[in-house]
């Protein structure tokens, strides 16, 4: 098959038949598209003519570029060739994956870096105010001080916090998602969903958004069912969720770096350090494997060693 043809075919397999995110597909086309144009290069137009020799010179001719290219770059690289060559085998577009041998480089471990419990209070409370347990009054403030912003981003903040879910999950909610009680219904990565409990600090900064802050932002747009919106009353984007984390997180004076999955990081770490179950946490994370959750595992056992090292006559 044509290389360009074999792409495109691959790209909607994935989107349709494997429900992968809109982030996820343009990560695979960045990779493919980076790929064909290499393999035009070396005069190889159908993907037939690609051998395991061939895949080699590519991932070399990659790994020596310059800049150097990242090893969580290179191996995710390498994933998305893999799976377009496994999937013309299995198509019947190949006589066999010249990929089965590939093997991804080996990446060094890096743990998360998650804040203090009262690293996220600091946080949130720079995000914006906290539900007042009077509705109606605080609503009338709030609208008198145009606080509108400010109520949406301890939402948001309060949320991320308390679900551990990415922020590509946050800003695809819909507001009946978040009509469920102490619950949250969440689509993951491949369409999965998953439902994930709501403490009780999130539920009523999301009652209070909904009540003083949304219907107010909802008239300055089109009618839309996401959740979070933005000044404009269009849906918020990923980008603009960062920066409201980025902003909360100067206003505390956090001279960590802070963005949405630190917030991820955190929910994980802060469960385990409470105590628990490492298979409950990865069935919160949405973790296809119990493996990529206990990296957190590794992050409470260097606090233990901090502690120790720091507490006991002997340790040193």
């Amino acid at each position: 098959m044509k290389v360009d043809r074999a792409v495109d075919a691959y790209l909607r397999h994935v989107a349709i038949e494997r429900g992968l995110s809109e982030n996820t597909i343009a990560a695979y086309r960045r990779d493919l598209s980076g790929y064909a144009g290499w393999l035009r290069e070396q005069r190889i137009e159908d993907t037939a003519e690609v051998t395991a020799v061939t895949l080699a010179s590519f991932i070399a001719d990659r790994a020596a570029g310059r800049p150097p290219i990242a090893a969580s770059s290179l191996a995710r690289l390498q994933s998305s060739v893999r799976g377009l060559h496994r999937f013309l085998a299995r198509e019947g577009s190949e006589p066999a994956d010249p990929s089965s041998n590939l093997r991804p480089p080996k990446q060094p471990r890096r743990l998360p870096k998650a804040l203090t419990i009262e690293q996220v209070e600091q946080l949130l409370d720079a995000a914006g105010p906290a539900p007042s347990t009077d509705a109606d009054a605080a609503g009338t403030a709030a609208a008198a001080q145009g606080d509108l912003v400010g109520t949406r981003d301890r939402a948001l903040l309060e949320l991320l916090y308390a679900t551990g879910a990415r922020v590509s999950e946050i800003v695809q909610l819909d507001v009946d998602d978040v009509s469920h009680g102490d619950v949250l219904r969440v689509r993951g990565k491949g369409s999965k969903e998953r439902i994930v409990p709501v403490g009780s600090y999130a539920r009523a900064a999301v009652d209070a958004y909904l009540t003083r802050a949304r219907p107010e932002l909802s008239l300055r747009g089109r009618s839309t069912p996401k959740l979070f919106l933005g000044a404009r009353g269009a849906p918020l984007s990923r980008q603009s969720a960062w920066l409201i984390i980025q902003s909360a997180a100067e206003r505390a004076h956090l001279t960590a770096h802070v963005s949405p999955h630190t917030l991820r990081h955190s929910f994980a770490t802060h469960l385990l350090q409470g105590g628990a179950d490492v298979r409950v946490v990865q069935e919160l994370l949405g973790h296809a494997s119990v493996a990529t959750t206990q990296i957190y595992t590794y992050v409470s056992v260097d606090a233990l060693r901090d502690v120790y090292a720091t507490s006991h006559p002997r340790a040193r």
